[in-house]
């Protein structure tokens, strides 16, 4: 039998956790099959992926051009292809209720990895029925956590198969020792504290802020939100107005964050929902404290169910105010949770997980399936 040609799909390259986790895995991918191509909007990304042949539209896209344009141009270079020759199997990471539909029409086996979890799709009845139709259509669908996966057999009686993130730790640990001149956290002897994330709604930044202004006369702290968004001047005013500038810098998104939180004693994640957040694991790689929602899903698994940090609920600013007092007042206390959650990374196995999705690839690359 003819070995398949693998496509991977990711219209939209941000330089997020979805996006470490993709470049890790495709170009595993691209090492385990020869022929193995990327359809993709951002060219500027090309050289982060090694054996691949990318894919860019005809049509000029940028980075500041919205997802769903990008989704529209990749997805004619993706119907193109595959009707020009049938010998592909389709790997999507974006526009999968899309790809499943195309797929599907043109008789091409389609595997899925969806990033989020379906709290945060907005969801009225009809759609949920449309998504439960076209998300039964892919030959497999992956998921990145348990509670992810439960959530899919409750809102659409589907089974996904759970494959964990692939934690680099060594990567991290080496990054992490790059120099930096950070004078807002360097020499600093109060509390430092880190946020990472878009500067979007789903990752909920204002409650982070909003907790740090009700501890503002309390405890001597300085924070350092990383990222980009289109909140950002909602957050800088909410600052200024805070009277909060001395305490907190807002600065843009970083290739290598790991010096940053370094330098830093704890990590807070606000998020309303997840899938399995690259950045707490991160952040226990280095041994630090963490506080998070117990949002929909993955923190949860991540620092078992507060075994390996604190979980506060969604948008509850004075709890999260309360916990980073605590830790800053006892601080060896809650080292013996970033100490439990450190021991419990040998689930996020490298070679392990990544070896899973070749095992998935393989069946529809290799045996036809």
């Amino acid at each position: 039998m003819t070995q398949k040609k693998l496509i991977l799909f990711m219209p939209s390259i941000e330089g997020g956790g979805v996006e470490k986790n993709f470049v890790i895995i495709s170009n595993y991918l691209g090492k385990k099959f020869k022929l193995t191509q990327l359809i993709t909007a951002d060219k500027a990304h090309s050289k982060l992926f090694k054996k691949l042949k990318i894919i860019n539209p005809s049509f000029k896209l940028n980075s500041f051009y919205p997802r769903r344009l990008k989704y529209f141009f990749c997805l004619v270079e993706l119907i193109k292809l595959i009707t020009k020759e049938k010998n592909y199997v389709v790997f999507a990471f974006q526009a999968n209720v899309y790809c499943a539909l195309i797929c599907k029409i043109l008789n091409i086996k389609l595997i899925i990895r969806s990033n989020t979890s379906p709290s945060g799709w907005k969801l009225n009845f009809f759609r949920k029925k449309i998504f439960k139709i076209l998300l039964s259509l892919p030959n497999e669908i992956i998921v990145n956590s348990l509670e992810f996966k439960n959530e899919y057999k409750s809102k659409f009686n589907l089974n996904p198969i759970c494959i964990l993130n692939p934690l680099d730790k060594d990567t991290i640990k080496e990054k992490s020792n790059e120099k930096i001149r950070f004078d807002f956290f360097q020499n600093y002897k109060g509390l430092k504290i880190i946020f990472i994330g878009r500067l979007v709604d789903q990752k909920d930044p204002l409650t982070f802020l909003k907790a740090l202004s009700f501890i503002k006369n309390k405890i001597n702290f300085r924070a350092v939100i990383i990222g980009k968004g289109y909140l950002y001047k909602d957050l800088k005013k909410f600052i200024e107005i805070n009277d909060l500038s001395k305490q907190i810098k807002i600065i843009n998104w970083k290739k290598n964050p790991y010096p940053y939180i370094k330098q830093s004693d704890t990590l807070v994640l606000t998020s309303k929902y997840e899938g399995l957040p690259n950045t707490l694991l991160e952040a226990i790689v280095l041994k630090k404290f963490i506080i998070s929602t117990k949002c929909p899903t993955g923190p949860k698994e991540i620092l078992d169910y507060g075994k390996g940090g604190e979980l506060i609920e969604i948008n509850d600013y004075k709890n999260l105010s309360k916990k980073i007092i605590e830790y800053n007042m006892n601080k060896k206390k809650f080292f013996k949770k970033v100490l439990f959650a450190n021991k419990r990374l040998a689930r996020f196995s490298y070679n392990k997980n990544l070896n899973k999705y070749s095992d998935i690839a393989k069946k529809y690359i290799l045996h036809g399936k």
